[in-house]
Parts: C-alpha cells; structure tokens; sequence
C-alpha cells in the first residue's frame, strides 16, 4: 500500500507455517469452505435475508456482490457472530452455532466497514487484539504474538503506522490497521465488509492483490465489494445477492455477465476487454 510495500507470498506463507508448528500440526490446514443454507435474518418488520442458500469454496477468493440492501453486510455480520439468525451456517462441515466465540475467532477474522472513532489507543494494541483468541485468558502479550502482530502490519502496508495513536489516523490508514488485526487472527476464513472503502486506488489494489497472495497460502477470503470490475479481476468465484437472496454463483468471469448485471442492478451493462482484463461498462437504462 501507499507508503510501504505488501509483503510477498513467501513472507505470507512463513506466518501460516509458524501457526502449525505452534499447534503441533505441520503447516496451515488450508482455508475454511462455507456452506449456508436456509439463512434468515428478520429485524422488526423488515426481512434482510430471505432464505439464503450459498456455497463459498474453501481456499478461493469469492466476492459477494449486489445492490445496496441486498444483506451483503448481514449475512457477513451473522457469520462473524454478530447477528442471530435462522438457518445453517456450516464451517467445514462444522455448525457456526456450536462453536465457541473463543474457536470461531481463531477460524474466521472480519475487517468491517470502517467508523470514525475517538477512542486513544495505539495502532499495536489495536492490532495485537487479533492475538486475544490465541492467547491464555489472563495471558499477557508474548514474543510470538508481537512478532506475528508486527509482520501483519507489514502485510497491511501498515507498518510506518506502528507507534501512531488510532483516534488519529485518517479513514484509510485506519482500514489498513483493521486489516492487520485480522490478519493477526491468522484466520482460515477472512472476510472483509467493502475493504476498499477509504482507501485510494494504489491502495484499492494493494489490497484485492493481497487477498490473492492469502489464498494462495491456503485462507479462503470472503469479500463483499460494490466495485463489479474489482471482483472481475480479483475473484475466483462470485455471490450474487439480490433481495436477501443468492440468485447466481460461480466463477466470475462466468457469472458477471452484462445480462446478469444488467437485470441485477437495473442498469445496461456491457462486458468489454481492456488492457488485457474483462471489465463491465454500465450506464442507466435508456441511456444509451
């Protein structure tokens, strides 16, 4: 990201292969495969998610993708733990709602859509709060988890933030340090709710590459982008939402078709190739 550079797929694949040693086992399990079934999630009178079936492979990049008010950010939430919902989620063929919120933590990290706050606290302790669910309970911060807490925010490009105070950081510095946190989880399953919210286009890409460079160490990335052409270029398998529903899945570049998008989001869209890449041109109906 701006200011320093994402640490390669070498660096990536080292802090994975630390998390097995410490747990006797002989390198990362691989990324954590999500199977939802029947999800529902009503507030008051209004239905957010309406029966919700999808399937997010394990050790790919999915983009979950629709209009705003589809329940993008509601089911990320209900699969964090942080709504209640009807339904099944399973993990691996394991029920999220038999797990622990100590054992959920340290299989799935969430990077929510960034809010302002004004609360002082530095940027270390922020990010060593990734460490809590790998540490004994009354636990103080060890030499592993200020080394893993430190090599995160260099693969957030967050490293030059280290000895800021959080409440002064800008929107996008912010979003960079949220990541690292995450990424201290040294999760199986990283979501991220509009990661590239804040952040500029340098940055933008910084982190839809880094996302490829997890999964390819073996974490399954679960990303709700509003940017269709980011999840083009950098997703390996899309949800479709629409309506507090999945109404198409798949690999990308099969499924955002400019028919697909264009009744999805009411707009004309056309699919078209540029320097090399597939992107959709959209415009409003009649438009054109």
């Amino acid at each position: 990201m701006t200011g320093t550079q994402m640490t390669n797929g070498t660096a990536l694949q080292s802090g994975l292969d630390r998390r097995g040693e410490r747990s006797g086992g002989a390198g990362p399990s691989g990324g954590a495969g999500l199977q939802l079934t029947g999800l529902r999630v009503v507030q008051g009178e209004t239905t957010i998610l309406d029966g919700l079936d999808a399937h997010v492979p394990a050790g790919a990049v999915t983009a979950l993708v629709g209009p705003n008010g589809a329940g993008k950010s509601t089911l990320l939430r209900v699969l964090a733990g942080a709504l209640p919902a009807s339904g099944k989620a399973l993990v691996d063929e394991v029920e999220l709602g038999r797990m622990s919120r100590r054992d959920r933590a340290r299989k799935i990290a969430m990077v929510e859509q960034d809010s302002a706050t004004e609360v002082s606290r530095g940027v270390l302790e922020v990010v060593l709060l990734g460490r809590t669910p790998h540490r004994p309970r009354w636990g103080a911060d060890s030499t592993t988890d200020l080394a893993v807490a430190q090599a995160a925010l260099e693969q957030a490009g967050a490293a030059e933030l280290r000895d800021r105070d959080f409440a002064t950081l800008s929107g996008g510095e912010r979003q960079r340090v949220h990541l690292a946190r995450a990424l201290a989880q040294e999760p199986q399953l990283l979501m991220l709710d509009e990661p590239t919210n804040h952040l500029d286009v340098a940055a933008q890409l910084d982190v839809l590459a880094l996302a490829r460079e997890l999964r390819d160490v073996g974490v399954t990335v679960l990303a709700a982008l509003h940017d269709l052409n980011h999840a083009l270029r950098y997703a390996d398998h899309v949800v479709v939402m629409s309506g507090g529903r999945a109404v198409a899945a798949g690999p990308a570049l099969e499924v955002l078709t400019g028919e697909l998008v264009s009744e999805v989001y009411r707009v004309r869209a056309t699919r078209v190739s540029a320097a090399g890449h597939d992107l959709l041109v959209m415009d409003r109906p009649g438009s054109w």
